[in-house]
């Protein structure tokens, strides 16, 4: 598999969703109403490890479009919903410890900041100090597919892929002895030497 389609798979599973912080509603423009809440947490939660299901907070749409905790969890992780105004399906499960760092990234796109800019900002925090990023890896896992790949009668999403990655703030290729380039099969890291360094691991393509 080529490197531009591992980068672009990359990309596209860890996008984070365009959903403002808590108190955003979504565009009025959108069509598609959000699933129920019970619906939303167990197709949220189908990213984590089993065993760590059932005590992680989701995040996820209410009735009106507004985004906000569906679930409180006591777990290390939090799960964030599909976003029901999305062409495909998305969810994300992360370490508690990268909330911080997704929920900035949630607020500025709601603001209008877009593509690159998001992460100039974010990083600019860190290092400023008003940002805080973990200080230990910390993972997030994801599925995605298309927008039919959530089966409510069953509780799974067999159309939707896997992907996780383990945050590393700041690390290197040298530093951790992995390559920057993108490979089928084995682990590399992206955006190194940045607050949003982290080790890429792709199951199945």
């Amino acid at each position: 598999m080529s490197r531009t389609i591992l980068v672009t798979l990359a990309t596209a599973v860890l996008a984070v969703p365009s959903a403002g912080a808590q108190s955003q509603p979504m565009a009025a423009a959108s069509p598609t109403a959000p699933a129920s809440a019970e619906q939303q947490i167990a197709a949220a939660v189908l990213a984590a490890p089993e065993d760590m299901r059932a005590g992680a907070t989701v995040l996820g749409y209410a009735p009106d479009g507004h985004f906000r905790t569906l679930r409180q969890g006591r777990g290390a992780l939090t799960c964030l919903a599909s976003d029901p105004k999305s062409e495909r399906f998305h969810v994300a499960c992360y370490h508690r410890s990268l909330e911080p760092f997704m929920a900035r990234g949630r607020a500025l796109r709601a603001h209008g900041v877009t593509g690159d800019r998001v992460d100039s900002v974010r990083f600019a925090e860190v290092r400023s100090g008003k940002l805080r990023v973990p200080r230990h890896p910390a993972v997030l896992y994801s599925l995605t597919g298309p927008p039919d790949s959530f089966e409510p009668a069953t509780g799974t999403a067999p159309k939707a892929r896997p992907l996780f990655v383990v945050y590393v703030p700041f690390a290197t290729g040298r530093s951790l002895g992995l390559s920057t380039t993108p490979v089928e099969g084995a682990p590399w890291i992206m955006h190194p030497g940045t607050p949003k360094a982290h080790i890429m691991f792709v199951p199945g393509m």
